[in-house]
């Protein structure tokens, strides 16, 4: 005689209207990423920092986010998810109206910094609690789906959004946008966002919760300046030191009784597969919009804002393909998913080799929407499967892991492919250079595309228009062989995928690894 299953619960007005809010905090966190990108000619005319200065304040906000993420998922499970959000929100909204009032390049500097760790709590906060919220399968693949689609939207809307500010306001406004989201986040969670945390963890280990800090920082900050500076003695020395402390910290976590993570559960070999897939996928992709931004801009002439509005159409096409994932899993394996969205977005970034100075934006826009079209159901698929793997009571942490290695798998991605192209720009352009270019200005021109196009602006019309179309040319060829290395990546990981993840079921949401009894919620 069969026993009867229980179906789970199915979410309600109140689960929907929290993923609602879950999914603004998501897009004004990406939206910081981006938007100062635009406000920067301000910033330096304001503030005027110096070189250094200006490139502490694009990256630090990276930086804190990437060390801090691992340590903010335990922490809210530790002390409560929700808890750990609505203190990230109110602590983000303080520390955006003193980045915008900033009046020095060091207190702008600190300002993103607290803004980092602000925002590091919360995708994993928002990525567990969704876990927690949705329990029928399906009904939590749309959620994840919409919590990937908030991230590509805010990388969409940001610099749009950002244009129109600057157009009427001084740079600062930029940072005020997340006064009203994280404004409603605070009223209306605490109404409809559940508590949740691990009953039976014990107290946070500071000495782990700081190796973790310190060795992720050191990666990142050792990819990062491979990435602008090439191969050099500091980037190597700071991914060993990372490196080092990376594996201190793993020893120490199998050492102790209540472990940050358990390390357990890269044994479990579909937690270990979608993660190692979702990271590659993001190196793909970051490496290849490295490009992407910099041809509309620099190569084309277009305005900031004209640049993130025919960005747009990639943004959207991600969202609607992020969504198609959970109807793709009523009968598709997920293995067959993932690789025939990564094919998808192969087949993009080979038609990216098309696009030329004078006739490429058509190629272009078409391209990013096809590359979009693949990866939406990827980072959905693999997302679920790395959070779904884990215990309930640890799924800050395994949220925590999924981000960090998402922002590795970006610096990586942008440190890689974008020294293959910033080499054949350098090697393409090096000897090359029209007479009557001052040594000056030839090695400003030889160093980017950007400073190329600024060089080319001060010297007389015929040299500087020879120079200019010399730099375009080369920098669009650097960008066809960057974008047809990334495609071939990008079929390798495809068949990665179907190998790997091929004993993945449609809706596979078996007893993770290390379940025990489940915890009781909090009272929410």
């Amino acid at each position: 005689m069969s026993t009867p299953t229980t179906s789970p619960a199915r979410a309600g007005r109140r689960e929907w209207t929290g993923l609602a809010v879950l999914a603004l905090a998501c897009l004004l966190y990406v939206m910081d990423l981006t938007v100062l990108q635009l406000a920067l000619p301000q910033v330096s005319a304001d503030l005027q920092p110096s070189s250094s200065q200006l490139l502490w304040i694009v990256d630090v906000y990276g930086f804190m986010v990437a060390g801090a993420l691992v340590t903010m998922g335990t922490l809210g499970d530790r002390i409560g998810r929700r808890r750990l959000l609505l203190v990230g929100a109110a602590a983000f909204g303080l520390t955006s109206v003193l980045a915008a009032f900033s009046t020095t390049p060091e207190m702008l500097i600190a300002s993103r910094a607290l803004l980092g760790l602000s925002g590091a709590t919360i995708a994993p906060s928002t990525l567990s609690l969704i876990f927690h919220m949705f329990r029928d399968p399906r009904e939590r693949s749309l959620a994840v789906a919409i919590w990937i689609g908030a991230f590509s939207a805010g990388s969409g809307i940001g610099p749009v959004l950002g244009g129109v500010l600057l157009g009427f306001f001084w740079w600062g406004s930029v940072f005020l946008l997340a006064l009203p989201v994280m404004g409603a986040l605070l009223i209306i969670g605490p109404r409809v966002l559940p508590e949740f945390r691990d009953p039976d963890a014990g107290r946070l280990d500071v000495l782990s919760a700081a190796m973790s800090v310190v060795a992720l920082l050191a990666v990142v900050f050792g990819v990062k300046r491979i990435a602008e500076h090439g191969p050099g003695t500091g980037a190597f020395v700071a991914i060993t030191a990372g490196l080092v402390v990376g594996v201190l910290w793993v020893r120490r976590q199998r050492r102790l009784a209540e472990p940050m993570i358990d390390v357990a559960l890269f044994r479990n070999r579909r937690f270990t597969a979608a993660l190692v897939v979702n990271f590659l996928a993001i190196f793909v992709m970051i490496g290849y919009f490295l490009f992407v931004a910099q041809y509309l801009q620099l190569v084309l002439g277009q305005t900031a804002l004209e640049a993130g509005l025919w960005s747009l159409p990639s943004a959207a096409a991600f969202v609607v393909a992020s969504q198609l994932a959970p109807r793709l899993l009523g009968g598709v394996r997920p293995a067959r998913v993932v690789a025939g969205g990564l094919g998808c977005a192969a087949a993009g970034m080979f038609l990216l080799t098309t696009v030329t100075t004078q006739q490429g934006l058509t190629a272009l826009v078409v391209a990013s929407v096809v590359i979009s079209l693949g990866m939406g159901p990827v980072f959905g698929l693999t997302t679920e499967m790395v959070v779904g793997s884990a215990p309930e009571e640890k799924a800050g942490a395994a949220s925590g892991i999924s981000e960090t290695a998402a922002e590795l798998g970006g610096a990586l991605g942008i440190a890689v492919l974008g020294s293959i192209g910033v080499a054949l720009y350098r090697g393409g352009i090096a000897g090359a250079l029209p007479a009557g270019v001052p040594a000056e200005a030839a090695a400003a021109a030889e160093d980017t595309l950007g400073g190329a196009a600024r060089v080319a602006a001060e010297l007389p019309a015929p040299v500087g228009g020879e120079l200019l179309g010399l730099a375009r040319e080369v920098f669009v060829t650097g960008m066809q062989v960057t974008s047809f290395a990334a495609g071939c990546v990008a079929v390798v990981i495809a068949g990665v995928a179907a190998v790997a993840l091929r004993h993945a079921r449609p809706a596979d949401h078996a007893e993770p690894v290390g379940t025990a009894a489940r915890p009781e919620p909090c009272p929410a």
